[in-house]
């Protein structure tokens, strides 16, 4: 990954404050357009509040967001969405009693502008359900088309939510632990859908699944108490003392 591209998403001397905590703490982050950029940190170390306020769920106290060259800093949510930014969320928000399909082209439609009142468009209109297919050819689903949502794997619903986010056609796709709660085979598997997309999406990566980041990301920023103590690539970041020592603190208080 080269240094020289321009960032997509960079924050400067970012804060949030929670009474006496500083979840946030001046956090400078840079992720560069077409690559796949991981945060990594110990429990509590601040990464949902620093997602959070980077997919404009929630403002900061100080500091400044800016995304494709706009400063987006304390807008609404859905600003950051329509800038081109989706976010997946730790836990899985979908319509258990619609097909994936459906499902996919609910996200389509949302994207394309259509009104949700009229829902069996996304049921019958081919303008919708054609591009769904595709995202769900791309996240691995195509098979499972028609099967309600209810009815599937917990890593075929994070594998849904995917392909709902690349629905909305974003410049940045924000993924919030898209392994959790998967066993072996359903990560290995997510591996390989998110590396079909490196290249094509930018892709910020929080996970706690190291083998998935080191296998993913081109560049890793690491979270510790709100902040960022190294970024680098794989090698760096194996090697870097403080880094080692934030995880041996945490595996030692566990």
């Amino acid at each position: 990954m080269s240094t020289g591209q321009s960032a997509i998403l960079e924050t400067t001397e970012l804060c949030k404050r929670f009474g006496g905590v500083l979840a946030t703490d001046h956090v400078n982050l840079k992720v560069l357009k077409g690559e796949v950029h991981a945060l990594i940190g110990p429990n509590g170390a601040g990464k949902t509040t620093l997602i959070s306020q980077l997919s404009g769920l929630l403002k900061p106290d100080s500091g400044r967001i800016c995304f494709k060259g706009k400063n987006l800093t304390g807008k609404p949510a859905h600003r950051f969405a329509r800038a081109g930014l989706a976010r997946s969320f730790q836990i899985t928000s979908l319509f258990a009693d619609m097909t994936l399909l459906q499902n996919v082209a609910l996200a389509v439609q949302a994207h394309a502008g259509h009104s949700f009142s009229f829902w069996r468009n996304a049921t019958t209109d081919n303008r919708l359900l054609e591009p769904a297919y595709h995202y769900l050819q791309t996240t691995g689903l195509a098979n499972n088309a028609d099967r309600l949502a209810s009815a599937v794997s917990h890593g075929e619903r994070r594998q849904l939510e995917v392909a709902m986010a690349l629905a909305t056609e974003p410049s940045l796709l924000l993924l919030d632990e898209p392994m959790a709660g998967m066993g072996t085979e359903e990560s290995n598997l997510m591996v390989e859908i998110l590396q079909k997309l490196r290249g094509d999406k930018t892709i910020l990566l929080i996970e706690h699944d190291m083998d998935a980041v080191f296998a993913l990301a081109d560049r890793i920023s690491v979270l510790v108490y709100g902040r960022i103590i190294a970024t680098g690539n794989k090698e760096q970041i194996q090697s870097n003392a403080e880094v080692r020592a934030a995880y041996l603190g945490e595996e030692s208080n566990a």
